[in-house]
């Protein structure tokens, strides 16, 4: 326990003033009772106001120190205090203590005795007994990982390092003892423990003194079954319960453990919590009150205020809080003192009695770079957004290795770190971080990062009588056996060990469950060189490894190895002599060298052997030679006979077997190598030496230390199986070829490096990278077992995995020791010229004598008394003096170059006068190049003249550079010093900080002059040497896109910017493309600048220390005259800005996109930069999705100035024109919040806001506005007010682009005066009260809808409306009324006024409103007197008597009509079903002699006259003509659908007909009668039209199909489905049979005419080519004509879907599929497209799983695959879809066109790595021929969805391997064409033009690139083509007749 304390957050010792301040001040805010003392009492009464203004003063000083503790104050240790409430999650279960984890990053322990007080008696009670007790359960089966406990503090104890351990108590009695049996009320949830098991149930302690808690048997087997496991509970069990009764004022209490009621449990107001007794754990309903860039403050149970942090918000809203907002959030601490509450509002939290799923993070020890940071919290730490989307948390302590190089800027939105993931919190969901150096750069971090068998360096904690415990890390600790403290047994361990003494062990068991570790300090399985035995598989026959004896039995020794593997010895195979007593020469912890006989692994058996391979054979001379020779990878010591040509000849000891040392295997340094075998002679022995191969009697041996680590670490696979994609492994160039180099690793076995993997950079000789045995590590590439190869890469990119400054050190560290080691070699030799030069190191002061200079300038020495020693100092290294021969000088040895027997010295002043000075580890110091070799150099450092070296190279393939790249003497660099002392050879070991901060080398300098000062090679350092206004002249180095590096004639370097290129630049255009490499230029100087900040220096300091010079070749600056020029006087690059102002244009040159800030970055000139807003680049959307597309680096723009900044020193420009927000201007905006049912906040260009409205998003309102908008989303948007701080915007297309004069179906209401009696409206409802329903209209205007104007039904239930007229359901409304004095607007949804349909569906059986009035009296005036009564209050008694009469008639009327009806009912459900099968002969016959035209109208009509005379013998003519469009037939499994078209009832038609007859009888009579009869006549109309038209109360939305179908129904067409009407009275009955019997022949006759008419119109309407099916039937009749054509079913499948009935949807398309041709392939798949995009859409994923089966049984099974995962990615189910794209990688393996659709769609989601190994796994599966299309649509791909690079490396690649592939230079050409610039595209187009291939392809390509230049180029590049065209017809016709 204590080795977890370190890493836990306990706040070291700081003070507690401010935290313990901070939680204190809200009690003196919130405290409303409490009366605050008078100061008057000790001092001067003051005036009342005074006193109050200097109080409200002091809060004002106040309140800002208080919120900002509370802001920045997240859960630290130093703010709990004893008894504190919290939440708690289990994370670790032991044996006697839980391991909790509490909010933001702490921990706490549990103990055993802390559970339940029964518990704890149970624990005595076993201690007693002193053996184990039955019903006592361990803590294991108590307790769960990832369980949500409440629990109390109870101490917090201080440990040795300062910090506090939390000790926590889940104790009923300290967590629930704050509630009184009184506060217990019902619904309350609390938590318990298992306090006793009686008959009926479980006694429970819930820690309320005075209350027993009883739990039922039948409350808690749920939970058993559930979360038990089926086991009864046990004494301690935890529980969380609520209270179902409670009884004698809370003396008992009734428990429920049933989840579901758990689950659902939530505080409320009614159970009366308070403060004090308010619990961790309870849900509890918030509202936000205030948000914070630290996280919210919220109000809940009606008075109480809570905190929550930013660790606690919901990551998918954070960022969209908003105040009032209603949230639900969980109770995480009560502060018992400030009563302080925190709250989180985590989903995992808001189910009580669920427990964590998520405990661990997969990256737990993993070291990630470039991690951005989220967002900085003060005094807090920082969030890190890691790769996978999911954030991680480092504290403020783990920002920094230290409190004194914390730096917070370093830590803003989107910096990058480096950190280390070393745990996870599971309360907080979080990882957490360490970007701490020591912490990162630890090998191990937790128990699970060590492994058997592995070395670990620790330091002895302390010592014990079992054993000695050692500290490997902070949190890690081991044990080493007394058994294991040496190779044999010591007494007295504490003589040999120490406290804190450092010791080196070998991992014998580590068990990171229980964090157990084991280790051994025995020094032979310590330093043993052979394969540590880990597991019985490893364990192959004749394997000798070591182990130690654990047991000797008298069958034999046992012998234990690593990770508890071990093995017999027997008898026989003790020793080659038979022993009898084993014990007698063996002991336990003996360690021995054992050979593996046999090996089970299956049974874990293994059979040793002590005999080894030199004892069991013995007679024959062969066979002892066999026996002592060495097996490949075998360490040997080896003896030098001879050197010969290809190295060195050897004897392998002891037995001298012969074998060859290669001169290229003596070192992993090639130039260390030669040396080595120069000097070594025969005699010498050379230690550890490794056996390469060992073929035909011949041993090749190797002593690179590189390959030794490999074979000692066993990173060497022996066999080619062992091999992996992926794998590191060290090896050496074998050979090279043309086309790559073959690598042989220490096992023999070898792989290929093509050529495009050797190396990073251009590989043009690979002679020049590599030579032959060079060490070189590679990465496995692709392996094919079959063929036993494998590919190789050599690439930097690939195989450095560490830190480059460590790898390198390493190997300036091998190398210099090697050469130590030549130096001892060549003192032991006899020779005095060996001997003095092994003596010289550099740094060492000579006197030495002039003797002669060389022809190149360098001075030769001599230093007389060693004959044959040649000194020499380069020019360089005169340092400028003029020396005489003979002449006696003092010199510096620089480098001694033993193999040549020269040394170099030098004679500079500063190195000669050198100060000594102690160095400090890690700091950074300038140098000077002094000397060069092929590994390293050789500096001096500035300020002291001492000499360092450091590394060149940093990996063992780091062996080309450019000339560019190479070091120079004289060069300046920065250098990081890595040793305090200097090394065997005098000089320390540093390596290069930076190469940006390289500086050039000075020219030669010439001798200088008595007298002269020794310091001038200083002053040139720093000084410039051409002053501003000179013309310069020089020659082009280098081009970028925005500059251009020039050489100067006298050596320095000069800078030219693209703005200083050309006078007049015109848009689009590159300058810097004008310039070639090698051109010569004249300039003119006009600056000084520096590499590293690029600012340029004003001419007013020309004695700057700069040594680039900026320079210009525009016309205008060669020829202007600097001394009269004002312009060139110019100051900071702040003051220039003000040259520019609003509205100017002005030219920039593309810098870089930057993604965070959505911006392009451009420079005006060299040191004026400029930001264009991604929304200021375009008016295209294209463009503003990718603007780095359109946009390319260095691109000459013409921009806008908007206005300057000058603080930050830039312009804002724009690209569009001059940005201005002023009302009636459209501009662009991101959204950055959508508002639910109010609209949109969108974000302007510098940071001004808009809003709109969901009545401004379009010109046609939708039932789902909000629909398709998003953050992030760019909107045009048209200002329509800017008088406010928020701007007031319009989306509407007649808005924002009025030229498309778009039909506005829904035109802007903005005041009452646009809004006219009688006008029809649309809008959304905004609420339901008791005067009616509110519906809005306009962002301003709300309107109300009496409810007798809301439906024609009268509802029983006030509830429908709230069901059928939810909030925000689009409707249409007509005016009814406008009264403009008050702004009052009254509406009406009634279908008469809107020609929509009714509100409420007529399934539900509602009874009218109309006719329920009717059922009252037959007079004609009391629908009149109803009406009145409505709105009437005062109404006499007498109405009152009456009503209530007439309503027991309405009942009596009622239930006699019902009777009536379903006797009605019945008789026509018998009829139809008798006509079922007639009526549909016939409707088919009458279409089918429509279409032939083979009869007569005449003959048509009577034919349905009779049809329907069969089915409707009693029907009204007006009846009949709708009957025969809305039921032409009737089918099987449309019962609902007939049912719902069945035709009014005869009494009521009847009734109708005598209300018409009545009324032409009387047309101009206007008494009560006729009144009446026109009401039924509304009446009847208003009945028909509802049982014709029906919506369903909520629409679902538009299914989507992906290959292109629509659902394009409209609503207003569709024939709702309705069940017959039930209310009518028995006079309307009676009336309505006599009138049937009444009917006249004028009446008939009537009735055939309108029949007739109808007929007419039916037939017009069949041949009208624009008709459109508005009915369920006539979509029957248009499939049975066409029943092949999928997109009629579709359509009649989307009629459905508009009414929401899915069901008869999945019918039609059942149907469809039955009824379609088998020989129609794609019919029938669009059909099943179109059913899989309705389960995605409306069913589960089970019912798609299953039309997905069976489409792939029935179509073509690729196909619909295809579908499928165009359906999952449009519906952005990406999880599925990947899914499904693996599957199709297993089953259609061969098909190109899965692995092409699969990248495209990672591409898509931004995974390009993953594309990347996608293509490389297609290579393994594909054909080869088809490799080369596989590549080229990939690179397509690349080029539209991800790197345009990249894509243009793989078809250079490609291409470069097939020349002659015309198709793909042709897509080559497109895509560059289509993506590049044109500069690429004519380079394309010259490289192609000039290929040997056919005529007739030459001349395809020829009409290409003229066909390009005609339309990009000139005249001039036109007639280039066509004159490069001509000239190959003559050398092709010049070769045809040669």
């Amino acid at each position: 326990m204590a080795s977890q304390e370190d890493s836990f957050p306990r706040g070291g010792s700081k003070k507690k003033a401010h935290p313990v301040k901070a939680p204190q001040q809200p009690i003196e805010h919130d405290n409303l009772f409490d009366i605050p003392t008078e100061e008057g009492s000790r001092k001067r009464k003051r005036n009342p106001e005074q006193a109050a203004k200097n109080k409200r003063s002091k809060t004002e000083k106040k309140e800002p120190s208080k919120s900002e503790a509370e802001q920045s104050g997240i859960l630290s240790i130093e703010v709990l205090s004893e008894g504190m409430r919290l939440l708690g999650c289990v994370k670790e279960v032991n044996n006697l203590e839980l391991v909790i984890s509490l909010p933001n990053d702490l921990w706490g322990y549990v103990q055993a005795t802390n559970i339940c007080d029964a518990y704890t008696k149970k624990l005595n009670e076993q201690v007693d007994r002193e053996e184990p007790l039955e019903d006592l359960a361990p803590l294991s089966k108590l307790f769960q990982p990832g369980m949500l406990v409440r629990c109390a503090v109870s101490s917090l104890k201080s440990t040795s390092k300062k910090n506090k351990s939390i000790k926590l108590s889940l104790n009923p009695k300290d967590v629930n003892g704050v509630l009184s049996p009184a506060a217990l009320k019902p619904g309350m949830l609390l938590t318990g423990t298992v306090d006793s098991v009686e008959d009926h149930g479980y006694l429970v302690d819930i820690g309320v003194g005075g209350t027993k808690a009883f739990l039922p048997w039948q409350k808690e087997q749920e939970y058993v079954k559930q979360k038990n496991k089926g086991t009864k509970l046990q004494v301690g069990q935890y529980l969380n319960c609520l209270i179902e009764e409670v009884k004698g004022n809370g003396g008992s209490v009734r428990l429920s453990t049933i989840q579901s009621e758990v689950s659902a449990a939530i505080a409320t107001e009614e159970q009366n919590w308070t403060l004090d007794n308010l619990l961790p754990g309870l849900v509890v309903k918030a509202q936000v009150q205030k948000v914070t860039p630290y996280g919210l403050s919220l109000s809940f149970l009606s008075s109480f205020t809570g905190l929550v942090d930013f660790m606690h918000l919901d990551s998918k809203k954070t960022g969209h809080y908003f105040q009032t907002q209603m949230v639900r959030a969980c109770i995480l601490s009560v502060h018992p003192r400030t009563k302080s509450v925190r709250l989180t509002l985590h989903s995992s939290f808001l189910q009580a009695g669920r427990p964590i799923t998520r405990l661990c993070h997969h990256l737990i020890g993993a070291v990630l770079n470039d991690v951005p940071v989220q967002s900085f919290y003060t005094k807090a730490g920082a969030t890190f957004r890691l790769k996978d989307g999911s954030l991680a948390y480092a504290r403020i302590r783990h920002l920094s290795q230290t409190e004194k190089s914390f730096k917070p800027e370093k830590f803003k939105p989107g910096n990058l770190h480096r950190c280390r993931v070393i745990d996870f919190s599971p309360m907080d969901d979080l990882a957490l971080l360490s970007l701490k150096t020591s912490i990162i750069e630890a090998p191990f971090l937790r128990y699970h990062d060590i492994q058997p068998g592995q070395i670990v360096k620790g330091k002895v904690f302390t010592l014990r009588s079992y054993g000695m415990i050692v500290k490997v890390t902070e949190q890690i600790k081991g044990l080493v056996p007394t058994l294991h403290l040496a190779d044999v047994q010591i007494r007295n361990p504490q003589k040999k060990y120490r406290v804190q003494d450092e010791v080196k062990c070998r991992v014998l068991m580590c068990d990171p469950e229980n964090k157990k570790l084991l280790m051994t300090l025995k020094k032979t399985l310590v330093e043993s060189s052979l394969p540590a035995l880990t597991n019985y598989k490893e364990a192959k026959p004749d394997l000798q490894t070591h182990g130690f004896i654990s047991s000797i039995k008298d069958c034999g020794c046992i012998v234990k190895f690593y990770n508890d593997v071990r093995g017999l010895v027997p008898q026989r195979e003790l020793g080659a002599q038979p022993i009898s007593a084993p014990e007698e020469v063996f002991y336990v912890g003996q360690v021995v060298k054992v050979t593996v006989l046999k090996s089970e692994p299956e049974q874990e058996r293994m059979l040793l052997s002590f005999r080894l391979s030199n004892d069991k054979e013995m007679e024959s001379t062969a066979q002892s030679q066999k026996k002592a020779m060495v097996k490949t990878g075998q360490l040997v010591d080896v003896k030098v006979k001879k050197k010969t040509e290809k190295g060195l000849e050897v004897s392998i000891l002891p037995d001298d077997i012969s074998a060859l040392l290669p001169t290229t295997h003596l070192s992993d340094n090639v130039t260390n190598s030669q040396l080595l075998c120069y000097w070594l002679q025969a005699g010498d022995i050379l230690h550890k030496v490794l056996c390469l191969s060992h073929s035909d009697g011949h041993i090749v041996l190797c002593r690179k230390p590189a390959l030794i680590s490999a074979v000692e670490s066993g990173q060497d696979p022996k066999v080619f199986s062992e091999f992996q994609p992926g794998m590191l492994l060290t090896g050496f160039v074998k050979s090279i070829k043309a086309y790559g180099i073959f690598v042989q690793f220490p096992s023999g076995l070898s792989g290929l490096a093509p050529k495009s993997a050797l190396s990073d950079k251009f590989v043009t000789t690979i002679s020049d990278h590599f030579v032959e045995g060079q060490t070189v590590v590679a990465k496995v590439t692709n392996v094919d077992e079959e063929k036993q190869r494998m590919l190789l890469s050599l690439r930097l990119s690939d195989v450095s995995q560490e830190d480059t400054t460590a790898s390198s050190l390493t190997l300036l560290s091998q190398c210099l020791e090697e050469l130590q080691g030549v130096r001892s070699l060549m003192s032991s030799r006899d020779s005095v010229l060996t001997q003095t030069l092994a003596e010289m190191t550099p740094g060492l002061l000579v006197d030495l004598v002039v003797q002669d200079m060389s022809s190149d300038g360098s001075l030769v020495f001599s230093n007389g008394s060693v004959p044959g020693l040649v000194l020499r100092a380069s020019k360089y290294h005169q340092g400028g003096k003029a020396v005489d021969p003979g002449q006696r000088t003092k010199a510096v040895i620089l480098h001694v170059d033993t193999q040549k027997s020269e040394v170099h010295v030098s004679l500079r002043q500063e190195l000669v006068n050198r100060k000594v000075k102690q160095l400090k580890k890690d700091t950074e110091h300038r140098a000077v190049i002094e000397h060069l070799e092929k590994t390293f150099a050789i500096a001096s450092l500035v300020e002291t003249g001492q000499l360092i070296a450091f590394p060149v190279a940093s990996h063992l393939n780091d062996t080309f550079r450019f000339d560019s790249e190479k070091l120079q003497v004289g060069q300046g660099v920065s250098v990081i010093i890595k040793s305090t002392k200097p090394c065997d050879i005098g000089l320390f070991l540093a390596v290069e900080s930076s190469v940006k901060k390289r500086t050039p080398a000075l020219p030669s300098v010439a001798p200088e002059s008595a007298g002269q000062d020794p310091g001038v090679v200083s002053e040139l350092l720093e000084k410039p040497t051409l002053p501003i206004g000179e013309m310069v002249t020089g020659t082009v180095k280098s081009i970028k896109a925005t500059h251009v590096i020039v050489t100067l004639e006298n050596g320095l370097t000069g800078y030219i910017h693209a703005s200083q290129i050309l006078d007049d630049v015109s848009h689009g255009t590159h300058p810097t493309t004008t310039l070639k490499v090698g051109n010569p230029v004249t300039a003119r100087v006009i600056g000084q600048r520096t590499w590293l900040t690029h600012k340029s220096l004003p001419i007013s300091h020309p004695s700057s220390t700069q040594t680039v010079s900026e320079l210009s070749i525009r016309p205008s600056e060669l020829e202007k005259n600097i001394s009269s020029d004002p312009s060139t006087q110019s100051s900071s690059p702040t003051e220039k800005l003000k040259q520019y102002f609003p509205g100017q244009t002005v030219v920039c040159f593309m810098r870089k996109f930057n993604v965070i800030k959505k911006w392009l970055e451009v420079e005006i000139t060299s040191d004026i930069r400029g930001r264009i807003p991604q929304l200021l680049t375009s008016l295209s959307f294209k463009v503003l999705k990718h603007p780095e597309k359109k946009f390319k680096i260095g691109q000459a723009l013409s921009a806008i100035v908007v206005g300057p900044e000058s603080p930050k020193a830039f312009l804002n420009l724009s690209l569009i024109g001059p940005f201005k927000l002023e009302e009636g201007e459209v501009a662009l905006g991101r959204v950055v919040k959508v508002i639910p049912k109010e609209g949109l906040e969108v974000i302007f260009p510098f940071g001004r806001i808009g809003k709109a409205s969901i009545f401004d998003l379009s010109d046609s309102y939708l039932e789902e506005p909000l629909e398709g908008f998003h953050p992030e989303k760019i909107v045009r948007c048209c200002v329509l007010s800017n008088k406010d701080r928020i701007l007031t915007l319009s989306l509407r297309q007649s808005r924002t682009n009025p030229k498309m004069k778009s039909k506005i179906e829904d035109p802007e209401v903005t005041s009452m005066k646009d809004i006219k009696e009688g006008q029809l409206l649309r809008g959304y409802v905004e609420a339901i009260k008791k005067q009616g329903i509110f519906f809005r209209i306009s962002p301003t205007l709300v309107g109300r809808v009496k409810y007798q104007h809301v439906t024609t039904y009268l509802p029983f239930d006030r509830a429908l409306y709230q069901t059928y007229l939810p909030e925000g359901k689009l409707l249409s409304a007509k005016v009814l009324r406008v009264n403009r004095k008050q702004n009052l607007l009254y509406l009406s949804f009634l279908p008469k006024d809107t020609g929509k349909p009714d509100v409420f569906p007529e399934s539900l059986g509602l009874p009218p409103r109309d006719q329920e009035r009717e059922l009252l009296s037959n007079q004609p005036k009391k629908k009149r007197k109803l009406e009145q009564e409505e709105e009437d209050h005062g109404a006499s008694e007498t109405k009152k008597k009456q009503q209530l009469k007439e309503k027991k008639e309405k009942k009596q009327l009622m239930k006699e009509k019902k009777e009536k009806q379903k006797q009605l009912m019945k008789e026509e459900k018998e009829k139809q079903k008798q006509l079922m099968k007639e009526k549909k002969k016939k409707q088919k016959q009458l279409v089918k002699e429509k279409e032939k035209q083979c009869q007569t109208k005449e003959e048509m009509h009577q034919a349905k006259q009779k049809q329907e005379d069969q089915s409707q013998p009693h029907r009204e003519p007006g009846a009949k003509q709708k009957q025969e469009l809305q039921t032409p037939s009737v089918r099987p499994g449309e019962k609902a659908e007939n049912k719902g078209k069945r035709k009014v009832p005869e009494v009521e038609r009847e009734q109708e007909i005598v209300s018409k007859k009545k009324k032409q009888s009387h047309p101009l009579e206007e008494d009560d009668s006729g009144v009446e009869v026109n009401y039924k006549e509304e009446k009847e109309k208003r009945f028909k039209q509802s049982k014709k038209k029906q919506t369903k109360p909520t629409e679902v939305p538009r299914l989507q199909l992906s290959s292109g179908f629509a659902w394009d129904v409209s609503l207003d067409t569709l024939a709702p489905a309705m069940p017959p009407r039930e209310d009518s009275s028995d006079s309307e009955d009676e009336e309505a049979s006599q009138a049937t019997l009444k009917k006249s022949k004028k009446g008939k006759e009537l009735e055939k005419q309108e029949a007739e008419k109808e007929l007419s119109r039916i037939e017009a309407a069949l041949m009208d080519p624009n008709w459109k099916p508005e009915t369920a039937d006539d979509f029957d009749r248009l499939v049975l004509s066409s029943p092949n054509s999928s997109i009629l079913w579709l359509q009649y499948m989307a009629f459905h879907l508009h009414a929401t009935e899915i069901e008869k949807a999945r019918a039609v398309a059942e149907r469809a599929l039955k009824s379609i041709s088998f020989r129609e392939e794609q019919e029938k798949l669009n059909v099943w497209v179109a059913l899989m995009n309705l389960e995605n859409m409306y069913g589960s994923k089970e019912t798609l799983t299953k039309v997905f089966e069976r489409a792939v049984q029935y179509c073509e099974p690729l196909k619909v695959y295809f579908q499928l995962a165009d359906i999952y990615t449009k519906s952005e189910k990406y999880q599925a879809a990947e899914e499904l794209y693996s599957r199709m990688l297993k089953r259609f393996r061969q098909e190109k066109t899965v692995w092409i659709r699969y990248g495209a769609f990672l591409l898509q989601r931004g995974q390009a790595d993953a594309n990347h190994r996608l293509l490389q796994r297609s290579f393994n599966c594909l054909p080869q021929k088809e490799h080369v299309d596989v590549i080229s649509k990939f690179a397509q791909l690349e080029f539209q969805l991800g790197d345009a690079e990249r894509a243009k490396a793989m078809f250079e690649t490609t291409l470069s391997s097939y020349p002659k592939r015309t198709d793909v230079w042709s897509v080559y050409i497109d895509m560059i064409i289509k993506y590049g610039s044109q500069k690429e595209a004519r380079d394309i187009f010259e490289r192609v033009v000039h290929l040997s291939l056919a005529p007739k392809r030459m001349k395809f390509f020829f009409k290409r690139y003229l066909d390009y230049e005609k339309q990009h180029g000139t005249a001039e590049t036109v007639q280039a083509v066509k004159e490069k065209a001509l000239a190959y017809v003559e050398a092709t016709g010049t070769l045809a007749e040669s």
